[in-house]
């Protein structure tokens, strides 16, 4: 009897299909500057070297993590592919960079088109959320590599800065202020402990008072939230000495990334709320507090640091874009490598 590449696992079909279905997706988000769109060998973009004296490029890469367990337990596909955009273009943004174009990587043991459809849905929504383009990507079917009706997924960003504006924290100094701006939840990161802490437990569509009613899907499943173009206004009208995007790691290892040896910054959680849901990870899993503080972001998705001259204009512009922010703390002297504490 022949043997066909479908018999194999592999139905190139269905692959087909899927590039159909994701186009009219893709389609919104190319910018100008894409010379080619969706299903060729490589996506093209004509970088406009006149709006830049020195450009540099700014690369980031990254995944979801086991939230994409949530995903599948739920089978809900359509938002979790905003979380891989923005894990990979905050990290660009931070630095002061525009997102330009992202990528991304989707691997099954076996293709579903509407199930892969709905992700890269969630990545075209999140691409327009930053202002980039999503101008290409790869969908590998892997026959016996993941268990039925799950996935992977990785992301790639590029973006661009020029030199003299790239944000590196070398002007922090003493006596800036910390601004904290509000993260939508648990974002993508300590999965697997709120998975254990929560799910072990409860069922996906236990609903919580103390979530507003919301089921654990509903919270756990909340989308991570894009601050790009937040970024770009703010260092628009203000000279941000440093910006974090909080993920793995939390505060305590983030926030030092972007300081220069000899500061530590010190926050004072009681100047920020926490949503709920990191309450409801810490009480039902027994968590310890330095173990919150060091895998979730505590309802910080973004640090930005100021000089003390830049706080109110920073409130301002964060205001008006809607986005909740406190100043969370300041930049003190410290010794060796740059450190954060976060006191009660």
């Amino acid at each position: 009897m022949a043997l066909t590449y479908r018999d194999a696992g592999v139905d190139i079909d269905e692959g087909d299909r899927l590039v159909e279905l994701i186009k009219p997706f893709a389609r919104p988000t190319l910018r100008p500057e894409v010379l080619a769109g969706i299903g060729g060998f490589g996506g093209l973009f004509a970088l406009d070297v006149k709006k830049y004296r020195e450009p540099v490029l700014v690369s980031g890469t990254d995944g979801v993590g086991t939230k994409l367990k949530v995903a599948f337990a739920a089978d809900r596909h359509d938002t979790i592919g905003q979380d891989l955009v923005a894990m990979c273009v905050n990290d660009v943004a931070v630095v002061g960079a525009e997102p330009l174009f992202f990528l991304d990587y989707f691997a099954t043991g076996k293709l579903a088109a509407e199930q892969a459809a709905q992700v890269v849905k969630g990545i075209a929504a999140g691409c327009a959320l930053a202002g980039c383009s999503l101008i290409g990507g790869e969908t590998a079917e892997l026959p016996g590599f993941y268990a039925a009706g799950e996935y992977d997924l990785a992301g790639f960003a590029v973006g661009c800065v020029e030199r003299s504006r790239i944000v590196d924290g070398r002007k922090v100094a003493p006596g800036d202020l910390v601004i904290g701006i509000a993260s939508s939840g648990l974002h993508s990161n300590g999965y697997s402990l709120a998975r254990k802490a929560l799910l072990e437990r409860y069922p996906l569509d236990r609903r919580f008072d103390a979530l507003g009613g919301k089921t654990l899907a509903d919270a756990l499943l909340e989308p991570t939230r894009i601050y790009a173009k937040d970024v770009l206004a703010l260092l628009e009208k203000v000279p941000v000495r440093s910006f974090a995007h909080v993920t793995g790691g939390g505060l305590p290892g983030n926030v030092p990334r972007n300081l220069p040896d000899g500061t530590r910054a010190v926050l004072e959680e009681r100047r920020w709320p926490r949503p709920p849901v990191f309450d409801l990870v810490e009480r039902e899993g027994q968590v310890p507090r330095d173990e919150m503080y060091r895998t979730f972001n505590m309802g910080l998705g973004l640090v930005a640091v100021v000089a003390p001259g830049d706080e109110a204009a920073a409130h301002a512009v964060l205001r008006a874009r809607g986005l909740d922010a406190w100043t969370v703390g300041a930049i003190e002297k410290g010794e060796g490598e740059a450190t954060c504490e976060v006191v009660r």
